[in-house]
C-alpha cells in the first residue's frame, strides 16, 4: 500500500493550528505527525503512516495536544498533561501485539482525543478544519450517568462514548438514514445512531435507547460549541 500524500494534509493542519493558537507570524509552521514517517520504527507508526484513516487522527491528535498545553487552566495542567502523552504513547505502541492492531489504535487516539479536549478549552476552540468534535452529552433512557460523545470525522468517522465508568469507540457504517456507527467489545455490540435531533443508542443487554442532548457540563470552561 502507498504511503498517502501528506501535502494536503499538513497544510490543512497548518491552516488550522494558526487559526486555533493566533500565534502565525509572516511564515505558516508545517504541521505533521507526531513523528517522522521517513525514519518510523516501531510497527504501529510504520501502521499509522500508511493508513490514511490513522494519519489524519495522528496529525489532529497532535494539534490538541499542542493546544491543550497551552492552557494554563486545563485539566491535568500542561505539565501533567505532557507526561501522560508520553504514557499515551507507549499503550498507543503496544498495539502492535494486540490481535486487531488498527482497531486498537483508533480506540487509543479517540480515548485520547476524547480526554484532551474534555480538559481544555482551548483545545475545544473552534476550528473550520477541525476533525474533532466534541464532548457533546446526552441523557439516554436506561442509563442514569449523561452519556458523552467524542467524534472523530476521519474516512470511516469514528465515535467514543463513555458514561460512568464504561467506554467504547465505534466506527461509522453505511446507512441511507441518518449517521449511524457501530462496534463490539466482550460484552457485545453497541449502535449510535444520529438523524438530526433524533439520537439512539443501544449497548449489550438492551433495546435501542432515545437520548436528548443536554448542556455540556462537568469539564472545564463547558459550552456549546
Amino acid at each position: 500500500m502507498t504511503q498517502p500524500n501528506m501535502k494536503t494534509l499538513t497544510r490543512l493542519f497548518a491552516v488550522s493550528v494558526c487559526a486555533a493558537t493566533s500565534t502565525c507570524a509572516n511564515a505558516s509552521p508545517i504541521f505533521h505527525t507526531s513523528f517522522d514517517c521517513a525514519t518510523a520504527r516501531a510497527s504501529v507508526e510504520k501502521l499509522i503512516c500508511r493508513d490514511s484513516q490513522l494519519l489524519q487522527m495522528d496529525i489532529e491528535l497532535t494539534r490538541l495536544y499542542r493546544l491543550a498545553i497551552t492552557d494554563n487552566h486545563s485539566v491535568p495542567r500542561p505539565d501533567k498533561i505532557m507526561i501522560d502523552q508520553q504514557f499515551w504513547i507507549d499503550a498507543r505502541n503496544q498495539c502492535a501485539s494486540d490481535p486487531a492492531p488498527k482497531a486498537c489504535t483508533v480506540r487509543q487516539y479517540a480515548e485520547r482525543a476524547h480526554q484532551l479536549r474534555q480538559g481544555s478549552v482551548i483545545a475545544r476552540t473552534k476550528d473550520p478544519d477541525r476533525l474533532t468534535e466534541g464532548p457533546l452529552a446526552f441523557r439516554c433512557t436506561g442509563i442514569n450517568e449523561q452519556l458523552a460523545a467524542t467524534f472523530f470525522n476521519t474516512q470511516p468517522g469514528v465515535v467514543y462514548l463513555k458514561w460512568a465508568n464504561s467506554s467504547i469507540t465505534l466506527s461509522q457504517v453505511q446507512n441511507d438514514s441518518g449517521t449511524q456507527y457501530t462496534g463490539k467489545d466482550a460484552r457485545g455490540s453497541y449502535s449510535f445512531w444520529q438523524d438530526g435531533n433524533a439520537v439512539l443508542f443501544q449497548k449489550p443487554g438492551s433495546g435501542e435507547m432515545s437520548c436528548t442532548a443536554e448542556p455540556i457540563g462537568g469539564w472545564p470552561g463547558s459550552h456549546p460549541e
